[in-house]
């Protein structure tokens, strides 16, 4: 009878110590895992504000830069939504399932208590009835030694439940574990596999950006559309006056010889003039 009260005794403390370690550690994991999802969360959100500031400047800029800054955007903001449908399915299968533990555990505790308790009134009644047969050796020996196997039996019973209790909430511990890591495992891998397709063609999208192109509308920008014909009103402006004087001499018309002479051309020219002078004056 008393190896019997011991092995309830060492039941008891292993279920106490299961269902202590799960309250604990599923505990810190449900918290941790929560903190996950909304760290994600307000990754998404931030993202939300990048795409919409890369639209906002994608507007002020080249067409080739302009279009491909905006396909970046679309398929930022594609991830985005693969994102929150991320954060939706781990709250759904990871979270929640670890915050139901809370409830199983007080269930479980429930039960522990409530077969302590009958434990312990069928260790007191079977210490009586020992006591009652080792006292009245009479025709109530009879009478306590079937009361005594009654309470064998019942602390058997409960034994037994105690048992079965640990034992399934071990089982069930096991497979919700696989079932929340599975879970969240295979969440990831579809966000990320999804994410790996977007930011493919993000890629595609910055890589197709003309350098060049927008380059050379970028300088044609610094150019009014009549610069050129300014430009050579500003050349005839910043002419002196001889210039322009020696231009307008200079400039034949049609069937006309210019009559514009080198300056050295002209002294010569003076020169002799001055020379047949002086000839004629002295044969007068």
């Amino acid at each position: 009878m008393m190896r019997m009260i011991c092995v309830l005794d060492a039941q008891t403390r292993q279920l106490q110590d299961a269902v202590t370690n799960v309250e604990k550690h599923f505990g810190e994991l449900c918290q941790i895992f929560a903190a996950y999802v909304r760290k994600t969360a307000r990754l998404r959100d931030k993202a939300d504000l990048l795409v919409n500031e890369i639209n906002v400047y994608a507007c002020t800029e080249t067409p080739n830069l302009k279009q491909g800054l905006k396909n970046f955007a679309e398929e930022f903001a594609k991830l985005q939504d693969y994102r929150q449908a991320e954060v939706e399915r781990l709250e759904a299968k990871v979270v929640e399932p670890l915050k139901a533990y809370g409830t199983i555990v007080k269930m479980k505790r429930d039960d522990l208590k409530a077969t302590l308790t009958a434990r312990n009134r069928e260790a007191k009644q079977l210490t009586q009835l020992e006591r009652t047969r080792q006292r009245n050796p009479s025709d109530r020996h009879v009478i306590a030694e079937t009361e005594l196997q009654r309470a064998t039996m019942d602390a058997t019973r409960t034994t037994r439940h105690l048992e079965e209790t640990i034992d399934n909430f071990e089982k069930q511990k096991i497979k919700d574990i696989k079932t929340i890591f599975s879970e969240f495992i295979t969440i990831e891998m579809l966000f990320h596999g999804k994410a790996l397709e977007v930011y493919t063609a993000a890629y595609q999208n910055i890589q197709k950006i003309d350098e060049e192109e927008d380059l050379e509308v970028f300088r044609n920008s610094l150019y009014p559309p009549d610069y050129s014909s300014r430009l050579d009103i500003v050349r005839a402006n910043s002419k002196s006056p001889l210039q322009r004087s020696l231009s307008a001499k200079c400039v034949s018309g049609t069937g006309q010889v210019s009559t514009c002479r080198p300056r050295k051309d002209q002294q010569a020219d003076d020169d002799e003039e001055d020379e047949d002078l002086d000839v004629t004056e002295e044969e007068n």
